[in-house]
């Protein structure tokens, strides 16, 4: 019996110890994925091709290292204009490269003021050093090579003492590892059993005596217990798990990619593919309002998959470089203009196994067989439609399939029909099936569009995870923190300044400090337009009023500063070369514009000329303004000056028209950056564009509650005007909405802690083994949704899951602060003692084997919820107001207590 169990452990161990391996990525090709990356303790990157002011490198930097050759050098090589030409003393005709002699201690120096220098100033921490063994295409006798090997050595030891807390990769190496190993973390060498020969760099099968050789000189580098990294090259990446295997098999870290290393190869552990590529059509429309974006992305997102959207008019992408996507979505608004072109590409990408998604369009005009490939032909005819033959259980999700006349008939083999009609000449139209291949959803069975409302036929839930064989994922989730559906309210700074109609204040933004902010104690972020209160802007007469109330309103505890920048931008895709026509912004005298002026001084001036010296909480965060679609430019700026921002997005689902095209994704990528979208549309919406009726903002509510059921789709975001405060009504149905707020079960926090949420749900890397999942990337975000009711976790095995809670059919975990969990599920619900609930943020959490200690920290009042077996027990420091048991429910109330410790004991 003991050794039966003995057994069992071990085989569990090796299961969850296969994500607790060590991993590494080499990839040098442009636009990094996080999420394929991010999961690996060892990321290298070629410099050149990685962008430091992204969200993803943010969080995934302390395991970067950057690619630096240091014996060689070419043409193509930024820092070679540079190279003095008597450094150079021999060629690598392999790779076509100049070797350089680092005996030179200029060049040396080099080295370290052109390369390191200016990569540490990027942001980059961590190096990899390429081609130390180069010396020996110039150091031939025994004497020369000791020289060579003195000066590589010495060059790494002088590396070390300028950069202490810089960790080192090295390639090979091993005639100086005995010297150098305490500056270095890792050894990377390659081709142990598949590399490349000759000068064409072919694929070949290393020889015996080479690895031999290797093994005999890896025995240096084991001694120091150094991490030992293996890379080999394949041309047929089907041959790579075998390949990891082995080369994990011999105590290395594996990595198996191609020659170019532009490819994610595999390694030990690998990422769950996460991306969707959706091809849409950008000639005619910006992509924040094609289709594919506004009426896809939430789908995907609400799955755990995030949506990479692709401009076709670069040209098609590359089929070989496709296969960490998860699927691939066609969404065209018209059709490709080289059809042929088109039909190859989908050929080339259908052997590759990558599932395929037609919607709305078939990309081009078909002609009967053209997509014969596809098992479908197209007929055209003139009668009407007569029945519905057959309709899946999917289909009819928003509405009916209509009865519309359509002269295409679409048929299909061997797939599974999702709606099928008749004609009267009782020929038969499939437009939506799941294929071999993928699956489409067209004309009939996609979206009904009515008086201007697009509304779903078929479940697109539904539909796309069986369509592109979706695995059902842990969803990283910023609607929820700590059980507790989140809560922030932000403000858009326009009319402070406006008069109020009636006698309740002088000026709106009077009214909604008073009535508001002072009122309701939860978290505001409010923005002020630096051009409406200063001196020299639109209102001189009533600046000193205007910055007053200012003071008065960033001066408040429950409030953060925020700016809605200083001329109020009105369409940003109108900003050219840094600059923007008065006819697109608020005209201010005198004033030439500027993204730096807009953006970060207006920051700066709020830090230091209108809120308080000593408040902790500095203003950091843009409020878009006017059409809220900021381009590259903007958004390039905000990220590599660490500038936070919201606003955009369309979420504006009510009772009278509940659609789930009413409702944004969480934000919108453009290029390197993404642009985060507000939960809820602000009042503006909700009034007819500010013509009334003034109290129509108290139907956001309702927004609030169709984004939460059947779906939790949104946090809820109370999202205003300053001039809300110039009318009665509206500030009526400002208290409304704040009132049936506070109601609800939330977690409130300010703006600027949303935004970080909402960038690292698109950035989390996983990996998948057995019923473990790896999880990393949630440095603020710490909610993972399972979308099963009954999902269980094993709390005890899993690592850094502080917590559960169920919501409808939904299982939300809560993680601690660490970067990395892992979540362990199991058949059975065996845990005694956890949280599962608190509207205060999580500051700390210990456990050990008999106990759980949580620390809290609240905008309000604390009340939490704990799941305490009845052999357990549960004690709070300062004691609770008020304790209510339900079961094995314990919750405890706290008044005017916003800090709290808990501890959960079972013996």
């Amino acid at each position: 019996m003991k050794k039966h169990l003995l057994l069992v452990w071990i085989f569990s161990a090796l299961l969850f110890g296969s994500l607790q391996d060590k991993s590494a990525v080499v990839y040098y090709g442009d636009e990094l994925s996080y999420p394929m990356v991010g999961i690996h303790d060892y990321i290298i990157v070629q410099p050149n091709h990685t962008n430091t002011a992204t969200h993803g490198f943010s969080l995934y930097k302390k395991n970067i290292y950057a690619y630096i050759s240091i014996g060689e050098t070419d043409t193509n090589s930024s820092e070679f204009s540079d190279i003095n030409s008597s450094w150079i003393v021999a060629k690598n005709e392999a790779w076509r490269s100049d070797v350089l002699d680092i005996n030179n201690k200029e060049y040396q120096e080099f080295i370290f003021t052109h390369q390191i220098e200016p990569l540490l100033k990027q942001g980059f921490k961590n190096f990899f050093f390429d081609t130390l063994d180069s010396y020996y295409f110039y150091s031939k006798t025994p004497e020369e090579i000791q020289k060579s090997q003195q000066s590589l050595a010495s060059f790494i030891l002088e590396f070390h003492k300028r950069y202490p807390d810089s960790k080192l990769i090295i390639n090979r190496g091993f005639g100086i590892i005995d010297n150098v190993h305490n500056a270095v973390n890792a050894v990377l060498f390659e081709s142990y059993y598949r590399g490349l020969k000759g000068k064409n760099l072919a694929y070949q099968t290393v020889d015996e005596a080479d690895r031999i050789w290797l093994d005999h000189n890896l025995e240096k580098v084991k001694k120091y217990n150094l991490d030992i990294i293996a890379v080999d090259y394949l041309f047929d990446m089907k041959q790579a798990d075998e390949l990891v295997e082995k080369l994990q098999a011999k105590g290395f870290i594996p990595y198996v990619a191609n020659k170019a290393l532009d490819i994610y190869g595999k390694s030990s552990k690998n990422s769950v593919k996460r991306e969707i590529l959706t091809l849409i059509d950008e000639s005619r429309l910006d992509r924040m309002l094609q289709g594919a974006h506004f009426e896809g992305g939430l789908i995907f997102e609400y799955l755990g998959y995030i949506q990479k959207l692709y401009d076709i008019n670069k040209g098609l992408p590359n089929p070989d470089k496709l296969d960490h996507y998860a699927g691939i979505v066609i969404w065209l608004e018209k059709y490709y203009n080289d059809p042929n072109k088109l039909l190859k590409w989908v050929t080339e990408v259908k052997k590759r196994n990558i599932p395929i998604v037609f919607v709305n369009t078939f990309g081009i005009d078909v002609k009967e067989d053209e997509l014969a490939s596809l098992g479908i032909t197209i007929q055209q005819t003139n009668l009407p439609k007569q029945s519905i033959l057959y309709k899946d259980e999917m289909v009819g999700f928003e509405i009916e399939p209509p009865m519309s006349r359509n002269p295409m008939l679409i048929h299909v083999k061997d797939a599974k029909e999702l709606l099928t009609y008749q004609y009267a000449d009782k020929k038969t139209s499939t437009p939506a099936a799941i294929t071999s291949w993928g699956g489409y959803l067209q004309n009939g069975a996609f979206i009904t569009s009515i008086n201007g409302e697009d509304i779903w036929v078929t479940n697109p839930f539904k539909f796309f995870a069986q369509a592109l064989r979706l695995q059902k994922l842990p969803v990283p989730d910023p609607t929820t923190e700590n059980g507790k559906r989140l809560l922030f309210t932000h403000i858009d700074g326009d009319g402070i300044m406006n008069k109020v109609e009636g006698d309740f204040g002088e000026f709106s933004g009077d009214v909604i400090l008073n009535k508001i902010l002072k009122k309701y104690k939860i978290p505001h972020s409010v923005s002020v337009i630096g051009a409406e209160i200063d001196p020299n802007g639109l209102y001189p007469k009533l600046s000193e009023k205007l910055i007053d109330i200012t003071k008065k309103m960033f001066a408040l505890e429950n409030v953060e500063a925020a700016s809605h920048t200083f001329t109020h931008p009105f369409f940003w895709e109108k900003i050219v070369d840094d600059n923007l026509s008065e006819e697109y912004r608020l005209k201010v005298p005198e004033y030439q514009f500027s993204l730096e002026r807009e953006l970060k001084t207006t920051l700066d001036n709020i830090n230091e000329k209108y809120s308080p010296k000593n408040k902790s909480k500095k203003a950091e965060t843009i409020f878009w303004s006017g059409d809220c679609a900021p381009r590259k430019n903007a958004l390039e700026y905000i990220y590599k000056d660490h500038i936070l921002a919201i606003n955009g997005g369309d979420t504006t689902i009510v009772k009278t028209h509940p659609w789930l095209t009413r409702v944004s994704p969480f934000g919108l990528k453009r290029s390197e950056y993404y642009q985060v979208y507000t939960g809820a549309q602000n009042e503006n919406v909700y009034t007819n564009n500010w013509l009334g009726p003034f109290w129509g903002f108290k139907r956001v509510t309702q927004t609030f509650e169709l984004t939460n059921s059947p779906r939790r789709l949104k946090p809820i975001d109370i999202y205003y005007h300053l001039y809300s405060g110039s009318k009665r009504a509206s500030l009526e149905a400002l208290k409304y909405v704040f009132n049936w707020a506070l109601k609800q079960d939330v977690m409130p926090i300010f703006t600027s802690e949303y935004i970080p949420k909402v960038m690292d749900m698109y950035e989390v890397s996983m990996a998948k083994d057995e019923n473990s999942w790896l999880i990393t990337g949630m440095n603020d975000l710490k909610t993972i949704r399972f979308e099963d009711f009954d999902t269980n976790v094993d709390l005890n095995n899993s690592k850094g899951v502080v917590g559960l809670s169920q919501f409808e059919n939904h299982t939300y975990l809560s993680l601690d602060q660490r970067g990395k969990h892992l979540i362990e599920l199991s058949p059975k619900n065996n845990n005694k003692i956890y949280m599962v609930s608190s509207n205060g943020k999580l500051t700390d959490y210990k456990e050990s084997n008999t106990t759980k200690s949580y620390s809290f920290s609240s905008y309000v009042d604390l009340e939490l919820s704990m799941y305490v077996d009845k052999e357990c027990s549960i004690s709070s420091t300062p004691k609770a107001r008020k304790l209510l048991e339900e079961e094995n429910i314990v919750t405890l109330k706290y008044k005017d207590t916003k800090a709290v410790t808990i501890t959960l004991e079972c013996e």
